[in-house]
C-alpha cells in the first residue's frame, strides 16, 4: 500500500511512519506543493494529513484532485465538530495526531478495507446524533429494520453492543467470547445489513 505523509512537524512524520513501515511504502510531504507533486507521479492509496497544515477547502481539494484518493485526517486537538467536517468532505478517517503506532497500523487496515475510522467519542457522538434524529414510520415498520432480521442471535447481539458505542474487547468481555469472534460476528453483520461501518449498524437500530 502506497501512503503519503503529510505534515511540517518532523516528528509527527516519524511517529506516523514508525507504525506504518511494515508492509507498506511510505511517502513523506513537509508541504501540500510536495503532497500535490507526489500524488501526481505516484499511484498514492492513502494520504495523512496533518489537521494543522490543511483548511476544510483544502481537505475537499486534496480528495478530489485524484480520483478514488483516500484522505484520512489527524488532528492535535480532535473535536467532533471538527471530525464531522472531515467526514462530511469526503474524509476516510479522523483521529489523534498522536493516536498510538498499533492503532494507527489498524485504522489504515480498516481504511484500506472501505471503512470509515473514527476515535470512540466521535462514534458516540454521531450515532447518538443519528438516533435523535431518524424517526419511525406511521406503521412502526421500516427497511432498515428488516434487515437486522436477517442477523443471528449473536451477530444480533454483537451489532446491538457495537450499536451502542462499545469496542470490540468491550463487546467481547459482556459476551464472553474472543475479540476474534466479535470480528468474524460483526463481518457477517456488515455484509448481511449491507453497512460498512459501526455507525451504519447504528442507524439500524435506532430505527428499531
Amino acid at each position: 500500500m502506497n501512503i503519503l505523509l503529510c505534515s511540517k512537524n518532523e516528528n509527527i512524520v516519524k511517529r506516523w511512519s514508525n507504525g506504518l513501515r511494515s508492509g507498506n511504502s511510505v511517502f513523506e510531504a513537509p508541504s501540500l506543493e510536495a503532497a500535490y507533486r507526489i500524488i501526481k507521479s505516484n499511484s498514492i492509496d492513502l494520504v495523512l494529513l496533518h489537521r494543522t497544515m490543511i483548511n476544510e477547502q483544502q481537505i475537499a481539494d486534496m480528495i478530489s484532485a485524484q480520483k478514488g484518493n483516500k484522505v484520512f485526517v489527524l488532528s492535535d486537538r480532535p473535536n467532533n465538530e471538527e471530525g464531522i467536517s472531515c467526514l462530511r468532505v469526503g474524509c476516510v478517517g479522523y483521529a489523534n495526531s498522536y493516536i498510538a503506532q498499533p492503532r494507527l497500523g489498524l485504522a489504515v487496515q480498516a481504511v484500506a478495507s472501505g471503512l470509515i475510522w473514527t476515535g470512540s467519542s466521535l462514534m458516540q457522538h454521531m450515532i447518538q446524533t443519528s438516533s435523535t434524529a431518524t424517526r419511525k414510520g406511521d406503521d412502526g415498520e421500516t427497511a432498515q429494520s428488516s434487515l437486522l432480521n436477517k442477523l443471528s442471535k449473536r451477530e444480533y447481539q454483537v451489532a446491538a453492543l457495537v450499536a451502542e458505542g462499545l469496542h470490540n474487547r468491550e463487546v467481547a468481555q459482556r459476551l464472553d467470547i474472543t475479540e476474534r469472534t466479535v470480528k468474524a460476528h460483526l463481518s457477517s453483520a456488515y455484509a448481511k445489513t449491507s453497512t460498512q461501518s459501526r455507525l451504519g449498524l447504528a442507524r439500524l437500530f435506532s430505527t428499531t
